[in-house]
């Protein structure tokens, strides 16, 4: 084997507890020897040596003879012999019950104690073998040795159970061999002061003993366990979440399930108990009393069938009064009954699966509409278990919202008078938020002893009556952007050339002119008109954003002189800025404007004076995911809230507000498009807005911008004016445009610079005028939208042609919504509709001036 410790290399030490080191019978020899060899000499030879030295020798051997008889005494040498040199790690080491061997990481014993020497083959000639050794030509144990002797070189602590048929002896015996079990470690020791190779301790113990009484306790909880596996009912128990911990063989035949490959928690009660009815397993008694129940209901096999049982089942409770493991007896009831008493039994059973088993919410009142009996899923939509409530009969109208309380009173009084038809109830359900249910009420006959005389079906509406919200609203609002985005397009078209005329003009007519007060009038309403246009696409969410990071404290302090101007002396202004508020990424204007809209709209609702207060702060995940906000996701947000003490709004009024072209002041006093214009920005942003409001106590919009993540080192931006450049140039421009009124003042707002334009109506025109001037252009100015073919498309040929020509796009819509149109946009440039003379030129000379792309 590799790397096998040789076995042979020891060091000259006391190697066991009772031998005597084998050098020192040698040392003895060789002065034994050298004194004989001396009288032999002085015997043969003696009278041809002078008696002067025969003499000088017994004296020197005299004085070393009374040196070591003194030191003797003074205790300058010790005799040492077997147990007499024994040292106090040597006790320690002969006193462990188990055989243990210290050596060097090669192998080299150093000390052996009398348990390992009682090892059949731990002794060769006397002298100790090393553990490797001691297992050496056994097979069945070579990979475990192997891994401890690795353990041993590396310094690290390792320990192997190894089963020898027959042992370490070698002795024949009529018996047949017997399996024997070793526990074989090593470890590494500290270091020892004179000793300067690191040492490990071996151990070797049998523990034969041990394997077998552990064997024996297995084989007796295995026999337990066949006992309960095969009993003729089925049995399962389940922890506090549901997840199955045992399940014996039985109930697996009956579910279907392979018991070979079950695992504890991988089979969860909700897998075999339907609907509901799992809590009634679950849910324990409220008054934490453990209680044998029986339950009538019905299993689901794995193959999907259905399996009528009879449980026997009980809940614990721990200390602290939650809810510990379960304990449920299963009796197969699928078999008939015979007799009288046994059908009637059978047929209660059938009922009471049926009755826990529906998907919808039972319930049975007597006359006065007070709850006797409840199925499973009655507790659950409701939130309600008689084990909470008083002993007494409970009244079901209490658990009502009370705007619902009256048409179930008037329901429960149709079935008390046994009238066959009764319409539905639609009810929200009282504490519980905007959960909804739909009952359906019935008169049952009476009989004797029972005071059930009214049955309720309820529906849980809440998922159905929230997807129609959200789809109608959200229907509503697409319509209504796609119209608004259309007509904003165009009207931006059409307002490009009104402006830019205007500008033309103003270049012939300086304000001495008596047409100059005119055309500024004509400019000045087209402007609006284009402020307009603005505001539908913020709705529509097509319209340009220029995105920043942002420190919203910093942003809302920035505004406050300007917003108290607006509000005016009637009306207080309170900023209370969070701590430590997270950035937002969102165009600082657009944000200005939602501030604006939303502060004169509060001091609009004020016209007696009162108090605005805006206020933001941090939100996480956690407390986002509390919130029962619709359509709005757990993340990181900051809250931006403005409220004031108006006079409110009315749910019917709340659900208009973000409509465009929907305004609650007189006629003339505003366009109804601020508030859809604050909705439009802040989705288009990523964030959300919720209102809420109370007649005659005010309202408070709530704004959540998504958290931005910042890069270390960056900085909120401020927006910074550009400065003032010389716009004039001479390079050849394509200018296409469909607009023939848009081509031309574009063309002669160009020409006026010094540019040479040459136009284009379409994307096709547009390549054969490129062909006429062989392709010779500095720049391209495309529309996007166009008949025939697009701005887009047009892009995919003059990347063809023209690899690196530069290109701005100009449209009504939003940049970010063209963009999505370009498969390639590297050196593409964006102008939105409608822009000015100075515009135009403006961003002409931008886009020239700058560095071709690589």
């Amino acid at each position: 084997m590799p790397g096998k410790p040789r076995d042979e290399d020891v060091y000259p030490t006391p190697l066991t507890s009772g031998a005597r080191a084998p050098g020192g019978y040698w040392r003895v020899g060789v002065l034994a020897i050298f004194f004989i060899l001396a009288a032999i000499v002085v015997s043969v030879f003696g009278d041809r040596i002078p008696s002067d030295y025969v003499m000088v020798f017994l004296g020197l051997l005299a004085v070393v003879g009374v040196f070591c008889l003194f030191a003797l005494a003074a205790g300058l040498i010790r005799m040492a012999p077997g147990d007499d040199a024994r040292t106090l790690p040597k006790a320690v080491v002969d006193s462990l019950p188990y055989g243990a061997v210290v050596a060097d990481r090669e192998g080299r014993i150093a000390y052996a104690n009398a348990q390992y020497g009682q090892f059949p083959g731990a002794l060769s000639n006397g002298v100790p073998v090393g553990v490797p050794r001691l297992f050496a030509g056994l097979p069945e144990v070579g990979e475990a040795i192997y891994r401890l002797s690795r353990a041993a070189r590396d310094g690290r602590s390792a320990s192997e159970d190894m089963r020898l048929i027959g042992g370490l002896s070698s002795t024949a015996s009529a018996e047949p061999p017997h399996p024997v079990w070793y526990r074989v470690g090593v470890r590494a020791l500290p270091q020892i002061e004179g000793v300067g190779r690191p040492m490990v301790l071996w151990s070797v113990e049998e523990i034969t003993r041990d394997r077998e009484r552990q064997e024996n306790a297995f084989l007796e909880l295995q026999r337990a366990i066949d006992y309960l596996d095969h009993a003729p009912a089925g049995f399962f128990s389940a922890d506090a979440q549901g997840r199955v911990q045992y399940l014996n063989s039985t109930l697996a035949d009956w579910l279907g399930h392979d018991l070979a490959s079950f695992q504890s928690g991988a089979i969860r009660v909700a897998d075999f108990v339907r609907g509901d009815g799992a809590s009634l397993l679950m849910g324990g008694r409220s008054d934490g009393e453990i209680r044998t129940e029986i339950i009538d209901i019905d299993l689901v096999r794995r193959n999907g069938t259905t399996l009528p049982v009879r449980l026997l089942h009980r809940a614990a409770r721990l200390a602290d009064g939650e809810l510990g493991e379960t304990r449920t007896l299963v009796l197969d009831r699928s078999r008939g009954a015979t007799g009288t008493e046994e059908e009637l039994r059978a047929a209660e059973v059938r009922f009471s699966r049926f009755f826990n088993d529906t998907p919808f919410a039972i319930a049975t009142l007597d006359s006065a509409g007070r709850i006797v009996r409840t199925n499973a899923p009655f507790s659950r939509i409701f939130g309600w278990s008689a084990g909470e409530k008083s002993v007494e009969l409970y009244p079901m109208a209490e658990l009502i919202a009370e705007s619902s309380r009256e048409a179930f009173a008037s329901a429960i009084a149709a079935a008390a008078g046994n009238r066959s038809e009764i319409e539905p109830v639609d009810a929200a359900l009282a504490g519980q938020g905007d959960r909804a249910v739909r009952l359906y009420v019935s008169g049952s006959e009476e009989s004797a002893g029972s005071p059930e005389r009214i049955n309720v079906y309820a529906l849980d509406m809440t998922d159905q009556r929230k997807l129609e919200a959200q789809f109608a609203q959200g229907q509503k609002m697409q319509a209504v952007g796609q119209l608004a985005g259309g007509v904003a397009h165009d009207f931006n078209n059409v307002l490009t050339a009104i402006i830019g005329f205007s500008d033309l003009l103003l270049l012939k007519h300086k304000p001495g002119d008596p047409s100059f007060n005119d055309i500024m009038s004509i400019k000045q309403s087209a402007n609006r008109a284009a402020g307009l246009t603005r505001q539908l696409l913020a709705f529509s969410r097509r319209q340009t954003l220029r995105p920043q990071i942002l420190d919203i404290n910093s942003n809302v302090d920035d505004l406050t002189v300007l917003l108290k101007r607006l509000i005016g002396e009637k009306v207080s202004l309170n900023v209370m800025p969070g701590a430590e508020v997270w950035p937002v990424r969102a165009d600082l204007v657009q944000l200005e404007q939602v501030v604006v809209n939303l502060v004169v709209n509060a001091r609009d609702a004020m016209p007696t004076g009162g108090s605005i207060t805006i206020r933001t702060r941090n939100v996480d995940a956690q407390e986002a995911e509390g919130f029962s906000y619709t359509g709005m996701p757990a993340a990181d947000y900051v809250l931006l809230e403005v409220e004031d003490t108006g006079t409110g709004m009315t749910p019917e009024i709340m659900e208009k507000i973000f409509e465009p072209f929907f305004s609650t002041k007189e006629l003339g006093k505003g366009t109804g498009l601020g508030l859809s214009t604050v909705y439009g920005i802040i989705k288009q942003t990523g964030g959300f807005i919720y209102p809420e409001s109370t007649p005659g106590r005010g309202t408070t919009f709530r704004i959540f911008l998504p958290r931005y993540e910042a890069i270390e080192g960056e900085q909120p931006q401020r927006q910074v004016a550009a400065p003032v450049r010389d716009l004039t140039g001479n390079e050849r421009i394509l200018l296409v445009e469909d607009e023939e009124s848009v081509r031309a003042f574009s063309a002669r707002a160009l020409k006026a610079t010094g540019y040479e334009v040459f136009e284009a109506g379409s994307g096709e025109e547009a390549l054969e005028v490129l062909d006429e001037i062989e392709d010779k252009v500095d720049l391209i100015i495309s529309d996007v939208v166009m008949p025939e073919m697009d701005g887009p498309t047009l892009l995919t040929h003059l990347r063809q042609r023209l690899p690196d020509i530069k290109v701005i796009f100009v449209s009504g819509y939003a940049e970010e919504s063209v963009r999505k149109d370009i498969a390639d946009d590297r050196s593409v440039e964006f102008l939105a509709k409608p822009y000015s003379l100075d515009q135009i030129n403006s961003k002409v000379k931008e886009v020239l001036s700058a560095p071709r792309s690589a």
